[in-house]
Parts: structure tokens; C-alpha cells; sequence
């Protein structure tokens, strides 16, 4: 299984070489925290999180 990665500039979670989201090729390797995403609008977490797309995000970044 492929090690997952998240994107320093919008924080999805992906394994490959190149973000999905965004296309950016700065990522990191150690993130604390996933959270999927499924309907922005009503999303709480979504609003504090500052996510704008639905998908799988990283909390934070280390």
C-alpha cells in the first residue's frame, strides 16, 4: 500500500506524486488527523477548517 501524502498548499490527502486538488508537487509525509468531507455547505468542520471543496483533508500538517 502506497504511503499517503498532504498537500502543503490545500491539505488533501493522496498518494502519488502530484497533488489531485490543486496539482502542486509540495507535499508532506506526516500529517496529524483526516477528515472526509462530503457536503461543504453544512459541514461544520468544513467552515473551521476553511475547506472550500469535498474530498479527504489532512487536520494539520507537522
Amino acid at each position: 500500500m502506497a504511503a499517503e501524502k498532504a498537500c502543503k498548499s490545500c491539505r488533501a490527502v493522496f498518494t502519488g506524486s502530484k497533488c489531485p486538488k490543486c496539482g502542486s508537487t509540495e507535499f508532506i509525509d506526516s500529517f496529524k488527523g483526516k477528515v472526509i468531507i462530503l457536503n461543504t455547505e453544512s459541514s461544520e468542520i468544513a467552515k473551521s477548517l476553511g475547506l472550500k471543496e469535498k474530498g479527504e483533508f489532512a487536520v494539520r500538517l507537522r
